[in-house]
């Protein structure tokens, strides 16, 4: 059954995003990054160039011939997808393919509503069993 954990309280959702993947591909796990659009897509593609500053993080679009073999993966469109691994998803409501994923990763800022979209995407989750893992950003 998918595992899901939730980042709260981040300033930056999309660094967090890219901390986590490069996290995740330093254990060995491949990474979908999935957004709600393009124009974050763009964003965060721009930004997987730059991070981290020492290192580089190969990542491509889902559609890409490389997607097979690329350690992280940036989509907004849905499925197919070229692995089954680590979901980072920048959504305000629940994937409905997310349980194809070992693990969901849910990124949740200290923005009010973002929060109130978070509580509830963890109440889905819990109230259908999911077994999950919650850590605080804010704490750091």
């Amino acid at each position: 059954m998918t595992k899901v954990d939730f980042y709260t309280g981040v300033d930056d959702k999309l660094r967090t995003a890219c901390q986590l993947s490069h996290k995740a591909m330093q254990n060995g796990l491949r990474v979908l990054l999935h957004t709600p659009d393009e124009t974050t897509a763009n964003t965060l593609d721009q930004l997987l160039w730059q991070y981290p500053a020492t290192a580089f993080l190969p990542h491509c679009r889902n559609n890409d011939s490389a997607a097979s073999e690329m350690p992280v993966i940036v989509e907004y469109l849905d499925e197919p997808f070229a692995h089954g691994e680590v979901l980072i998803s920048l959504h305000t409501a629940c994937l409905p393919f997310f349980s194809r994923f070992e693990r969901v990763i849910e990124i949740v800022s200290a923005d009010a509503d973002d929060a109130r979209l978070g509580r509830e995407r963890f109440g889905f989750y819990r109230d259908r069993g999911y077994e999950l893992r919650h850590f605080d950003l804010s704490q750091k």
